[in-house]
């Protein structure tokens, strides 16, 4: 097992418990005025990748950005549902950490 994630068996590559998009969530629910350059630091994208995901988790109902200034704001949705027609909600997904949980320094190489 690699630091970033669990060998995959037969050639396959290394994989995660969490998507990126639940990464993303997570870092948004942890600071809602955070830069999104700062969430494609924590969770190791790349800025326009963040972007991307972000824009999903608003289309998708999960998140709402507000603008405030200059910055954006976030709002998770905490009682929406993972999946339509599922039991989990995003506040499940979100309990999951530690409220003082520190997302850890990126990997410089």
């Amino acid at each position: 097992m690699t630091e970033t994630g669990c060998q995959g068996g037969g050639g396959r590559a290394n994989w995660r418990f969490l998507t990126n998009h639940s990464a993303v969530l997570l870092r948004i629910a942890r600071d809602p005025d955070i830069r999104l350059a700062d969430v494609a630091s924590d969770v190791g994208l790349s800025q326009r990748a963040a972007q991307m995901i972000l824009r999903d988790l608003v289309d998708g109902g999960f998140v709402t950005r507000h603008r405030v200034g200059r910055r954006n704001s976030y709002e998770i949705h905490r009682t929406r549902l993972l999946r339509p027609g599922g039991r989990l909600r995003v506040s499940d997904l979100l309990d999951l950490l530690p409220a003082d949980y520190e997302w850890p320094a990126p990997a410089r190489s």
